[in-house]
């Protein structure tokens, strides 16, 4: 079964402001480069609980989808994704026990039950040692070792990742609150 909403590729690149960590989210193009704007997201610094919101427009005049800790200090309690009319369409959460050496995650939705862990396990000990803008990846596979969503973060001092989505049951806005997260969440 496909997801109401399945996008098999984009990119999310990370804008500094002062007060919020901003967000863009776009389709890739025919070129294969960043085309259509799908979704702009915030996150606020310091915030005491963890609440990320997705809009449709610069002005963040639409929000389309969002997603919030379950908790307000358990940082291993997850996180759940909503549409833009707070339905759930999703989950995920750290697993904080595995990712002493590879950082790793599981993510849930409709139909679908994936784990994702950093591919390569010496960049991931590199990066809990040395702080420098490595490049890393994460896949994403289900219980069968399909593969479900990869992302991976461009060699660049500014966050930059690229997105891929075989797995057509995958919500399109699940994969990006997914990708959004990896980075909120690695303090990136």
């Amino acid at each position: 079964m496909n997801a109401p909403m399945h996008l098999s590729s984009f990119f999310v690149s990370q804008r500094l402001t002062m007060m919020v960590n901003r967000y863009e989210i776009r389709a890739a193009g025919a070129d294969g480069k960043p085309g259509q704007l799908m979704a702009l997201a915030q996150q606020k610094r310091l915030a005491f609980k963890e609440q990320v919101t997705f809009y449709s427009d610069e002005e963040r005049t639409h929000p389309v989808f969002s997603f919030k800790a379950r908790k307000t200090i358990d940082l291993a309690s997850g996180y759940d994704v909503h549409d833009e009319f707070g339905n759930q369409i999703g989950f995920f959460r750290k697993d904080f026990g595995r990712s002493l050496l590879r950082s790793t995650f599981h993510l849930s939705g409709p139909g679908i039950e994936a784990t994702g862990q950093e591919r390569n396990v010496v960049v991931a000990i590199a990066r809990r040692v040395v702080d420098f803008p490595f490049a890393f990846h994460f896949d994403f596979v289900d219980a069968s070792g399909q593969p479900v969503m990869s992302v991976e973060r461009q060699f660049s001092v500014r966050d930059r990742y690229s997105v891929t989505v075989p797995d057509p049951r995958l919500d399109f806005r699940l994969a990006a609150a997914m990708a959004v997260g990896l980075d909120a969440l690695m303090a990136r």
